[in-house]
C-alpha cells in the first residue's frame, strides 16, 4: 500500500530539484540528458500539453485502429537496442515511468498512455490501480485517459477505481470512429458516470447521426492523417459541432488530416475551435514533498520487481 498522507505529513531536508532528477538517473541507470529525453513534457498534440506513457504498445480491436499512428512511430524503432521502442508495438509496462507526473512541478494536461491503452487485456488490475493512484497524488495535473476498451473501463471506474473516476482533475474519454462501434462506447463511458467524461471522435470515419450527449463534458473530431489516411466529410463534423453546441458540450475540433495534415489546417467554417471542459489549476506541492512523493514510488517499483 502506498502511504501518500503519511509522506505528505513528513518534511525532508533535501528538497531541491537536483534531488528529484537525482532519483530519477539512479533509478533508471541512465545520463541525465537521456532522463530529459525520457519525459514527456511537451507534446504537438493538440488538446494536451504532455504524454505519459507508463504502458507502451497495444493490439487492434476496431477499424479506428486500421492505420494507428502509435503503432507506426514504434515499429521504426524495433530492435534498436536501448530505444523506449526497442520491442516496438509489444505490449509492455513501463513501471519506471510511474513518477513521472510527480516530477513535473507546473500543471499541465497530461495524455495518459497516447502509445497504448491503459485498459487492455494484458494490463492488470493492479498497475491500472498503481497508475490512479499517481493521478490522485499528483493533483495539480489534469489527466486525459483514452480507450476503445470501453467495458473494462466503466466495470473498473464503479469498482475499485471509484475514487479517480470521482476526482475532477481526472478525464475518462472513449474513442468513436463510427457507429457500430464508437456509440456503444459511449454508453459504457455514461453508464460509469465519472466526474468529466469526454469522447475522442478520430478518426471520424462515417456520419454518426443524432446521438445522446447526456454526462459528456468534451468531445473531440478529428480527421485520420498520413499515408492511406481514409477522408472525412466536413457534413459529419458540422453534424457533430451542432449537436455539442445544442448540448453545452465543449467541442474542439483537431484536424481534418488527410495525407498532408498541415495542408488541410483545423478551421471549421472558419474558425478554430479550442473549447474544453471547465478546469481549475492548481498549484504543485513543494519540492520536498514531491520527492518523497516519488521515492515512494520508485520504492514500491523496485521491490515490485524484485518479487
Amino acid at each position: 500500500m502506498i502511504f501518500w498522507m503519511w509522506k505528505l505529513a513528513t518534511r525532508g531536508t533535501w528538497n531541491t530539484r537536483e534531488a528529484l532528477d537525482s532519483l530519477c538517473l539512479a533509478s533508471r541507470g541512465i545520463t541525465r540528458a537521456k532522463c530529459s529525453a525520457a519525459m514527456s513534457d511537451h507534446s504537438k498534440i493538440e488538446w494536451t500539453d504532455a504524454t505519459w506513457n507508463p504502458v507502451r504498445g497495444c493490439t487492434k480491436v476496431s477499424p479506428g485502429c486500421t492505420h494507428c499512428y502509435a503503432e507506426t512511430f514504434a515499429e521504426r524503432f524495433r530492435g534498436v537496442p536501448g530505444h523506449p521502442f526497442e520491442f516496438g508495438f509489444d505490449l509492455r509496462l513501463v513501471p519506471e515511468k510511474l513518477g513521472d507526473p510527480i516530477r513535473w512541478s507546473k500543471s499541465k494536461k497530461i495524455f495518459v498512455n497516447s502509445m497504448s491503452d491503459l485498459f487492455h487485456e494484458g494490463v492488470s488490475d493492479e498497475y491500472i490501480e498503481k497508475v490512479c493512484q499517481v493521478m490522485l497524488a499528483a493533483n495539480w495535473h489534469t489527466y486525459q485517459i483514452l480507450t476503445k476498451r470501453s467495458d473494462r473501463m466503466a466495470t473498473l471506474l464503479k469498482g475499485r477505481l471509484r475514487k479517480a473516476e470521482k476526482a475532477a482533475h481526472i478525464w475518462w474519454g472513449v474513442s468513436v470512429e463510427n457507429r457500430k462501434h464508437g456509440l456503444p462506447r459511449i454508453v459504457k463511458l455514461r453508464s460509469a458516470k465519472p466526474t468529466v467524461a469526454f469522447l475522442s471522435v478520430e478518426p471520424l470515419l462515417e456520419d454518426l447521426g443524432e446521438f445522446n450527449l447526456g454526462g459528456i463534458h468534451w468531445v473531440i473530431v478529428g480527421g485520420e492523417s498520413g499515408p492511406g489516411a481514409r477522408p472525412m466529410e466536413a457534413e459529419w463534423v458540422r453534424n457533430i459541432r451542432d449537436q455539442c453546441h445544442k448540448a453545452g458540450v465543449a467541442f474542439f475540433f483537431k484536424q481534418w488530416g488527410g495525407v498532408r495534415k498541415s495542408e488541410t489546417g483545423r478551421r471549421l467554417d472558419g474558425k478554430t475551435y479550442d473549447e474544453f471542459p471547465d478546469f481549475t489549476e492548481t498549484e504543485a506541492l513543494e519540492s520536498e514533498q514531491r520527492l518523497l512523493l516519488l521515492q515512494e514510488v520508485e520504492t514500491e517499483y523496485r521491490v515490485g520487481a524484485g518479487r
